[in-house]
């Protein structure tokens, strides 16, 4: 089974991923605090999802960590944010992909197909 890792402050957020995406067949861990991902070993993972601004950290800076580790700069990373000028930010930040909030059903699920293949 494929594997995400949503972060996002806002817990409506993430529990619509969780709707989303449990119900496409992935699996999904999420976290409030993107700190988390820089300290913690991280599970075997298939995808992060990361917002852009999250309480105490920027989102940015951890997929610009991320992407620099060993361990963890194969995993794709999305970055999302409800501001469209973020988009160069995070491809600077080597994200792999970005998504603006708000966002269709069908513009996420398309997302994550395009980085991981269908659940399963």
């Amino acid at each position: 089974m494929k594997r995400i890792i949503i972060v996002d402050d806002d817990p409506a957020i993430l529990e619509a991923f969780h709707l989303i995406l449990g119900r496409a067949g992935y699996s999904v861990s999420s976290y409030v605090n993107g700190q988390v991902l820089l300290t913690l070993p991280l599970p075997p993972v298939d995808l992060i999802l990361l917002d852009k601004q999250l309480s105490g950290a920027d989102g940015l800076d951890i997929c610009q960590r991320l992407k620099q580790q060993p361990e963890t700069k194969h995993i794709p990373i999305v970055m999302l944010s409800a501001s469209p000028h973020v988009r160069p930010l995070a491809m600077n930040a080597c994200a792999d992909d970005f998504l603006e909030k708000p966002f269709r059903m069908k513009d996420l699920l398309e997302m994550v197909k395009k980085h991981i293949g269908m659940a399963g």
